[in-house]
């Protein structure tokens, strides 16, 4: 558990499409719109969550080895993200003033910013045979996930939201480049470690 949360708080933080709309939004609207930006991502990434364990879990019982494929392709995928992570460049992004929005249309930029994110699930095939026992799994584990991803995403994305809202400006290039690179290597070793798991 304290490695599954160490893991999604680190990968939470890397900067990306979803961070720029939860600052964008609480720097442009206020932090409420950066909290309720936060809860429809935090609501995508449960679906996908469930989706991943559970179409895991089916997949173990019904196709046998041939999951341990999968567990391979998840592995290289996430040594891929990890090498374009640290090989990134980033440039200065300048925030304007938006207009006016409704709490609800920020929770929908969140929730569709991440369900528009087609490569979620196979993140989330890759990333929890890591950490859990796909043939064990139950509705405790899960619940158990859920409550880690809530806590670890939504609280990343809440101190991005407030500091966007109290600074009124992204973090600097150099700080973000620090994060992606961190990131990266964590989404390597994670990688690495899920091809070695017997």
């Amino acid at each position: 558990m304290v490695a599954l949360f160490t893991a999604m708080v680190i990968l939470a933080a890397i900067p990306s499409i979803s961070v720029l709309t939860v600052s964008t939004k609480s720097a442009t609207s206020g932090f409420i719109h950066g909290v309720f930006t936060t809860i429809g991502i935090v609501v995508g990434d449960i679906f996908f969550i469930i989706l991943a364990i559970w179409g895991l879990s089916f997949l173990a019982e019904t196709i046998g080895n041939l999951f341990v494929l999968i567990k391979y392709l998840g592995g290289v995928y996430l040594i891929f993200l990890g090498i374009s992570l640290c090989r990134s460049k980033l440039s200065d992004i300048e925030l304007q003033k938006g207009a006016k929005s409704s709490l609800l249309s920020s929770f929908i930029a969140g929730l569709l910013i991440t369900l528009g994110d087609q490569k979620a699930t196979l993140f989330y095939l890759g990333f929890f045979p890591a950490f859990i026992d796909i043939h064990k799994i139950s509705y405790l584990d899960t619940i158990i996930i859920i409550a880690i991803t809530i806590l670890s995403v939504g609280s990343v994305k809440l101190i991005y939201a407030l500091m966007a809202d109290r600074a009124k400006l992204l973090m600097n290039t150099k700080a973000r480049q620090a994060i992606n690179t961190v990131a990266g290597c964590v989404m390597i070793g994670i990688g690495i470690f899920l091809l070695a798991k017997p």
